[in-house]
């Protein structure tokens, strides 16, 4: 008997007024599995992960994570309605995401931007809130910098700061959302080194939207290419890098690489 997808988006419809930005999706990733969408501006890419964070609703299809319905739940009878509020909530605390932007709290330290959710929404004590936050921050090398601001900190540490708030709420599925776009290219590799880090140590799902075509060579277990709200092509890496069987992926792909 094979595991049910911890992802599944099955037939999944978005539009944005008469723009059709995925188009009857059909999509799967299994626990464990680190997955790499890439493909043009305008694919779907993020979009499959705002809809994953309850950002965006859907137009049809069904999601499923973790084998329930996402933006829907089971009426008594077993047919699917809209999600309450309260399910979504629910739903959420599966997932954490890691923005292009840090979205940090310029107000808080670097430490309580860590433990802020994980006191108001788990629920924990400020004390093992604190304790994990610290066991984060030695994760991503800034043991050091608890007590500083955002903005006493490089892009490249802001964006591990927004890696380890998203892990202390405890996820199944981490997705990041072009990570490191908004970095300088000489603080990449410090980012993608602590992302790389977390897949080889940790038993996570990981969702990676992605412009670094060597980084997710090395990160993957698969490669989807998105084109048009679609799954044009998919495989490993070694696949996908070296023998795409589509045109427009290997098109795509000489265009970036070069």
């Amino acid at each position: 008997m094979t595991e049910e997808p911890i992802i599944k988006f099955d037939k999944v419809v978005k539009r944005f007024g008469d723009l059709t930005v995925l188009n009857k999706l059909d999509f799967e990733v299994k626990k464990g599995e680190k997955v790499t969408i890439i493909g043009p501006s305008g694919s779907g890419k993020s979009t499959v992960l705002r809809i994953l964070m309850t950002l965006e609703g859907i137009d049809g299809g069904v999601v499923t994570v973790g084998g329930e319905p996402l933006w829907h739940e089971r009426a008594p009878d077993g047919s699917l309605v809209p999600a309450s509020e309260a399910h979504l909530h629910k739903m959420r605390s599966q997932l954490g995401m890691v923005f292009q932007q840090f979205n940090l709290f310029p107000h808080m330290t670097v430490l309580r931007n860590i433990t802020e959710a994980p006191v108001k929404v788990l629920g924990l004590s400020r004390k093992e809130a604190r304790e994990r936050g610290e066991e984060l921050l030695e994760l991503v090398g800034l043991a050091d910098q608890a007590q500083k601001y955002p903005h006493q900190l490089s892009g490249g540490q802001q964006q591990r700061v927004g890696i380890a708030r998203a892990l202390a709420m405890r996820p199944n599925i981490l997705l990041f959302d072009e990570p490191t776009s908004a970095l300088d290219p000489e603080l990449v590799g410090e980012v993608l080194n602590v992302i790389g880090k977390l897949a080889e140590e940790h038993d996570l799902t990981m969702l990676l939207v992605t412009h670094e075509m060597r980084f997710a060579r090395e990160i993957s277990d698969r490669v989807c290419f998105f084109d048009r709200g679609r799954i044009r092509e998919e495989g490993s890496p070694e696949e996908l890098f070296t023998d795409p069987t589509e045109d427009r992926t290997r098109e795509f792909l000489q265009a970036v690489l070069d």
